[in-house]
């Protein structure tokens, strides 16, 4: 999942970063095809260099490896809304078939099952950044028919949705899970299979998705990581496990 974000993003990109592997696959795009990207973490460091990937946005490791640091309100009101942003990075708990996200609750929102973390920025990196690559486990009780809860909008209920929002970015461009990668159809927005892993089935995919998967006619194969990209991510080690 890093490698395969990680080859979307173009050098010279501004790339609005979060934890876990949306962290790798910037970190990892730097560190080989993409040397001068800009990486931005919501706690207000801008051009950061981390040498190992953060525990948190508040890690002091970005801090010390960036050209500077602003405040929270700083980056949103203006590098984000302000339209200087190219990429953001999300995950999710949940997501549907039009890239609509939860990360609130699981479960009936006054009683839930399970409460997750919040919106945090997600909102508002999904209506600001210019696009938005989302990463997360395939499952059925990731992929699913209706959201428990709609955090942030993706494409909303399809064509239009973002435009009578006021949204000026494209939305989300890619959707990278374990086991492919899905981007939304040009006409109706629905997430579409586009490709897949190495020894990744389409019916797999189907299998691990809770609504009928649309699926590209020109379905492809990812190639698989390259031996100086592995060699690149396995460098990035906390500093827990460094």
């Amino acid at each position: 999942m890093a490698v395969a974000a990680a080859r979307r993003l173009a050098d010279g990109t501004v790339c609005f970063v979060g934890i876990g592997v949306p962290s790798k696959a910037a970190n990892l795009a730097k560190r080989t095809h993409a040397p001068d990207c800009v990486l931005i973490y919501e706690s207000g460091t801008i051009d950061t260099n981390p040498q190992f990937l953060p525990l948190s946005i508040g890690d002091g490791e970005l801090a010390e490896t960036a050209t500077a640091v602003v405040s929270v309100p700083e980056i949103f009101s203006y590098w984000l809304q302000g339209g200087h942003i190219d990429v953001g990075f999300l995950g999710a708990a949940q997501i549907d078939r039009f890239a609509n996200l939860n990360t609130t609750v699981i479960g009936d929102y006054d009683a839930p099952t399970v409460r997750l973390p919040g919106a945090g920025g997600a909102p508002e990196i999904a209506s600001g950044c210019k696009e938005v690559i989302v990463t997360l486990t395939q499952t059925p009780r990731t992929f699913v028919e209706r959201l428990d809860f709609r955090t942030t909008v993706g494409f909303g209920d399809g064509p239009g949705s973002r435009a009578a929002l006021g949204f000026t970015g494209r939305g989300v461009t890619s959707v990278i899970t374990d086991l492919g990668v899905l981007e939304p159809d040009p006409e109706t927005r629905e997430l579409t299979l586009v490709g897949v892993h190495e020894r990744v089935r389409e019916e797999d995919v189907r299998a691990a998705t809770g609504w009928s998967l649309a699926v590209s006619e020109t379905l492809t194969v990812e190639p698989p990581p390259t031996g100086a990209e592995l060699a690149a991510l396995r460098m990035l080690k906390t500093k827990v496990e460094a």
